[in-house]
């Protein structure tokens, strides 16, 4: 494995970002509405803070994103342009601990409407570090203690030192709360157009929370609640809906998982029941179509949502989760 993977603030691996260059593309030209200059400049780190901006912000806004197509988040190097544009932006919108670069460029922009998306919801620990009872409020769930057995060593340390998961998103609850504190802000950063982000953040709200519930109808009585995964982004999600996320080998979602690992997995999927390994839409499938061939099971995509590009299982955030639904309910074997 890359030893450059190892670092605490690999949080989000294995994913080519953003396909909805559109906006982008205007707003660096100047072209929306002729011209910006009505509109706030809005810098997002990568696309569910840039899904976030375009949907509260609406006409009001020109998003730019720093990731670009093909350009995982966490590797991100800056240009000087783009390190230039965060400085010239009336608006950032970031998730720290996810892209280092990132963070220190607008530590250092000096632009005054700065949200760091983790301080808006509360992150938890997913790692090594942490037992199966320190989950929360959900800890006492048998998810809890078997996704900690298989994280451990494994080199999956998320965002800073101590283990907290960034992938906050993945939780339509979490994104919601984000939401909401985006739209606050907004707010305060321009307060002419208030009432709009008001209304443009409770429709979001609200679609999130029809996510939530589709989610918790659609998982709530299934033949097993395990599932395999090459990428370890989905502990926010298992959380909430009472499932056990269980890696396959580090952070690398090409990395080979050792032999030992697949015996290990071999055990878990016959005992809990487990039928399918899942790969993500942007990564090489080359590690879940060896374990599967290893141990039997199926494959298929569980997407982590850093980018949207034409490979992806729908169009936006939202219609990409409901992929990620259906994709959890055959493998889980929903009733």
């Amino acid at each position: 494995m890359n030893v450059r993977r190892l670092i605490p603030t690999t949080a989000v691996a294995g994913a080519v970002v953003l396909g909805l260059t559109a906006l982008s593309a205007c707003s660096t030209s100047d072209a929306a509405d002729g011209g910006n200059g009505d509109q706030l400049k809005v810098t997002a780190s990568f696309y569910p803070m840039q899904f976030l901006a375009e949907r509260i912000g609406g006409e009001h806004v020109a998003v730019t994103s720093l990731t670009k197509p093909g350009v995982e988040p966490h590797d991100l190097e800056l240009t000087p342009r783009q390190i230039g544009s965060i400085s010239e932006s009336d608006y950032v919108l970031y998730l720290k601990g996810v892209q280092p670069a990132v963070d220190d460029a607008i530590q250092q922009s000096g632009v005054k409407n700065t949200v760091d998306a983790a301080t808006l919801t509360t992150l938890e620990n997913h790692g090594a570090e942490v037992s199966g009872h320190d989950h929360g409020h959900e800890g006492e769930e048998e998810h809890g203690h078997e996704e900690d057995a298989h994280e451990e060593g494994d080199g999956h340390n998320h965002g800073e030192e101590g283990g907290a998961d960034p992938h906050i998103w993945l939780d339509p609850v979490k994104y919601a709360e984000v939401a909401k504190g985006v739209g606050k802000s907004l707010e305060k950063a321009d307060p002419d157009h208030a009432a709009d982000y008001k209304k443009n953040t409770e429709a979001l709200v609200g679609e999130l929370n029809k996510l939530n519930t589709a989610y918790e109808t659609g998982l709530k009585n299934t033949a097993t609640k395990t599932f395999i995964t090459t990428h370890s982004a989905f502990g926010y999600l298992a959380e909430r809906y009472g499932l056990t996320q269980q890696g396959i080998a580090g952070i690398d979602p090409e990395a080979e998982p050792t032999p030992a690992r697949i015996q290990e997995l071999h055990t878990v999927a016959e005992k809990e029941k487990a039928t399918t390994v899942f790969f993500e839409t942007l990564a090489s499938d080359k590690t879940a179509k060896t374990l599967a061939k290893d141990t039997g099971l199926k494959t298929d995509v569980l997407d982590p949502l850093e980018g949207i590009t034409k490979k992806s299982q729908g169009a936006d955030y939202i219609e990409v989760m409901e992929s990620n639904l259906a994709a959890l309910q055959k493998a889980l074997g929903a009733k």
